[in-house]
């Protein structure tokens, strides 16, 4: 049995509630505290004085983990799917100083990861405004906010008790896939991949060898073989791309819109590497659920079903079943 690795990361993400309900829900965190980080002076935060808005106090929760269980870009990316990382000093509903988004970091490991998923995410997000910090003070919030949402199921919360149940579930760690540098990127792709996935190109159609392919397996981003799509949930669209009904975790990919060449669409990204991947189009029917993830065969590389386990992918085996 592997040994536990106690690590902290300290969240600001809106009202701390939610942001701790949803770091508790996720297997490998141990504990997480509601509080308050980064204010001025040296004396005790509490609510009353933090909601005057002239401490700059952050509601912020310190998450302690096991990362030997779950790494800190997964926590990362679970952040970030639920925070609003353009907001200014407001989140949901709620608006003050107090509710500022921000990771703080204690030590230079976690700095290492922060600075990293941040750059990914400023990357992708215009008018990225997430305060990226060393950790500089944190008090405890009063007992009453500690587990609050256990205490009150029905309490206020800017996350959707959907989400957070769907992130508890996720499989795929983020932290299996890391993004290499832009020098490893180029020397690993052809020309082709590094314009799809980097330059955000598209393929022509009908041009890609998994169009149209039968074979069973699992597609990964070619940069940094994050899982992204199973064939099982492929099917034969007329459009001239490879094309999926759906991600094989939802978390695995990011949409984002997309206004270049005149028009309206969502891109789709995948989450660590940030490759570009192609677009989702709603209404189309000839997709079984009536989604097309509409996908660049340059941006993947397969996996056949039979190779799962001697490439890495065993743990996949029941998305199959």
């Amino acid at each position: 049995m592997e040994q536990q690795k106690i690590s902290i990361i300290y969240l600001a993400g809106g009202c701390f509630w939610g942001m701790e309900k949803l770091m508790q829900s996720i297997p490998g965190v141990l504990d997480a505290q509601s509080g308050y980080a980064n204010g001025t002076g040296e004396q005790a935060a509490d609510y009353k004085t933090v909601c005057a808005g002239k401490t700059g106090f952050r509601e912020t929760v310190k998450v302690t983990y096991d990362s030997a269980r779950v790494s800190l870009d997964q926590l990362l990316f679970a952040y970030f799917e639920v925070v609003d990382a353009t907001a200014v000093n407001r989140q949901g509903h709620d608006i003050g100083t107090q509710y500022q988004a921000g990771i703080y970091y204690a030590d230079a490991e976690s700095q290492a990861t922060v600075e990293r998923i941040a750059a990914i995410e400023r990357a992708r997000t215009p008018r990225f405004s997430v305060e990226i910090k060393p950790l500089t003070n944190y008090f405890p919030a009063e007992e009453y906010h500690q587990d609050y949402l256990d205490k009150n199921p029905n309490g206020y919360c800017h996350i959707p008790f959907a989400q957070i149940a769907r992130l508890s579930k996720e499989t795929i760690d983020a932290g299996r896939y890391r993004k290499p540098d832009e020098t490893q990127i180029r020397e690993r792709l052809t020309p082709e991949q590094f314009a799809v996935t980097q330059e955000s190109a598209t393929e022509r159609p009908f041009t890609s060898e998994f169009y149209g392919s039968k074979q069973r397996g699992l597609y990964v981003d070619i940069v940094t073989g994050e899982p992204l799509f199973t064939s099982d949930d492929m099917y034969h669209s007329s459009c001239g791309w490879p094309s999926f009904t759906k991600p094989v975790e939802p978390a695995v990919v990011v949409e984002r819109t997309d206004s270049s060449h005149c028009m309206h669409r969502t891109e789709v990204r995948s989450r660590a590497g940030n490759s570009h991947l192609g677009h989702v189009f709603e209404g189309d029917p000839e997709s079984p659920n009536g989604i097309r993830y509409c996908i660049n065969g340059a941006s993947l590389r397969f996996i056949p079903l039979e190779e799962l386990e001697t490439q890495g992918y065993g743990y996949l085996r029941e998305k199959f079943d």
